[in-house]
């Protein structure tokens, strides 16, 4: 009787280790990290981004790698608004944007002193 003769010829059992299936997607769609340690050590498939959530603080890193896979990484942190009134939308707070112009005035002026600066260097 020929050893192994209950397998077809050619057939080798294979061992297959049991490996985390860390880039797997959950159900869920959220990868929940540990921290900025969790998010560097997290690795990430070449040309694709991922979202991290960190399940210690309200912060979500968003880890890229490029098509060599060499990664980079974006910090967000979040922040829980809260609804004034139920009947209201939520609204982005209003911040006061102060901007400048210079004026004719004072362009003129800047370029009679950089006339100034030009003829002293070509003195010189």
């Amino acid at each position: 009787m020929a050893l192994n003769s209950m397998f077809p010829m050619g057939y080798q059992p294979t061992y297959y280790p049991n490996y985390p299936a860390q880039n797997a997607q959950p159900s869920n769609g959220i990868i929940w990290v540990q921290g900025l340690a969790g998010a560097k050590s997290y690795l990430v498939s070449p040309n694709t981004t991922v979202q991290l959530w960190d399940s210690e603080s309200q912060t979500i890193y968003l880890k890229s790698a490029d098509a060599s896979g060499m990664p980079t990484m974006k910090i967000l942190d979040y922040t829980i608004r809260e609804q004034e009134s139920p009947n209201l939308p939520l609204q982005a707070p209003q911040t006061e944007q102060t901007i400048e112009y210079a004026t004719k005035d004072d362009l003129t002026a800047l370029k009679g002193e950089i006339i100034e600066m030009v003829r002293e260097e070509l003195k010189a």
